[in-house]
C-alpha cells in the first residue's frame, strides 16, 4: 500500500496545518443507493447498477468525497481516527479514500470528488476515448471494466487495439464490445507490455492493486492515467494523471 501510505503521510501534514485533526471533525461514510450515486443513466450495465459495487460518501466539515468499493461500510468519528486507521482491507481503504477526498475538497486541493450523474457517465466516456486518441495512443489497456468507457474506446480504436482486465469473475473471459476480458489479477502485466496507454480505474486504490499496476506501467515506460472520483485525492496529492471530465464538486 505504498501509494496510500504516501497519501496518508502528506495528509497528516495538511490536516495538522489546517486544524482538521485537532478539531471536532465528523466523518460520515455511508453506502449510497445506485440512484443516489449516479442518477438514472440511459444504459443499465454499470457495475453499481448491477449491484457489484457501491459508492460510499464521506463528509468532512461540510465537504463531500466519494469512493467506489465492493465492500461498503459506515464510519462515524474524527478525522484523526481516519488518519490512524489500518489500510489492510478493501473496506478500510475505501473509507480512507472517501474521507481523504472529502478533506482535500474541503481544503481546495482536490476537485471533482463526487460522481457524475444521469447522462454524464456516457458523455465522459466519449471524452476519455477522445483524450486517449489525442494523447497519441495507438493501443489502450483498460484496467477495470467500465462498460461506457470500454464501448467508447472500442469504437475509437477498434477491438484489436484495446485490452480490458477486470477483477469480477463474472466478467473474466466474457467478450465485451469485441474484446475478451482478462483476469485483472494476472492481466496487468500483459496490458503494460502491449498497450501505449494504461487507463486504470481509481477503484484499484481501494482493492489494493494500483501499486502493482503503477510499477508495471513505469517499468514498461507506459503512460498511466486513472479515471473516476475514487482517485481524486490521491492524484491531487501525488501528482498522478487523472481523467474525470464530468464529476460534481463536493462543496
Amino acid at each position: 500500500m505504498l501509494l496510500l501510505e504516501r497519501c496518508r503521510d502528506r495528509l497528516r501534514g495538511l490536516s495538522a496545518r489546517h486544524g482538521l485533526d485537532g478539531a471536532a471533525v465528523t466523518v460520515l461514510a455511508r453506502p449510497l443507493t445506485p440512484e443516489e450515486a449516479i442518477g438514472t443513466p440511459g444504459r443499465r450495465d454499470f457495475p453499481i447498477l448491477e449491484g457489484r459495487e457501491r459508492v460510499i460518501e464521506a463528509t468532512v466539515d461540510g465537504a463531500r468525497g466519494q469512493a467506489f468499493t465492493d465492500s461498503p461500510s459506515e464510519f462515524i468519528g474524527r478525522f484523526r481516527d481516519i488518519l490512524d486507521s489500518p489500510l489492510a482491507t478493501s473496506r478500510e481503504r475505501a473509507v480512507f479514500l472517501a474521507a481523504m477526498n472529502a478533506a482535500l475538497c474541503r481544503l481546495g486541493i482536490a476537485e471533482g470528488t463526487v460522481h457524475c450523474r444521469d447522462d454524464d457517465p456516457e458523455e465522459c466516456a466519449a471524452e476519455i476515448a477522445a483524450a486517449a486518441r489525442g494523447a497519441g495512443a495507438r493501443t489502450v489497456g483498460l484496467v477495470g471494466l467500465n462498460p461506457a468507457i470500454a464501448e467508447a474506446l472500442a469504437g475509437e480504436f477498434g477491438p484489436a487495439n484495446l485490452m480490458i482486465s477486470d477483477m469480477n469473475p463474472r466478467n473474466i473471459g466474457a467478450v465485451k464490445f469485441g474484446v475478451t476480458v482478462i483476469d485483472g489479477r494476472e492481466g496487468a502485466a500483459a496490458i503494460a507490455r502491449s498497450c501505449d496507454l494504461v487507463l486504470a480505474t481509481g477503484t484499484a486504490l481501494a482493492n489494493g492493486t494500483l501499486d502493482g499496476i503503477s510499477c508495471l506501467a513505469r517499468d514498461a515506460e507506459r503512460r498511466l492515467v486513472l479515471y473516476g472520483v475514487t482517485a481524486a485525492g490521491a492524484c491531487a496529492l501525488l501528482g498522478l494523471e487523472r481523467w474525470c471530465f464530468r464529476p460534481r464538486e463536493g462543496r
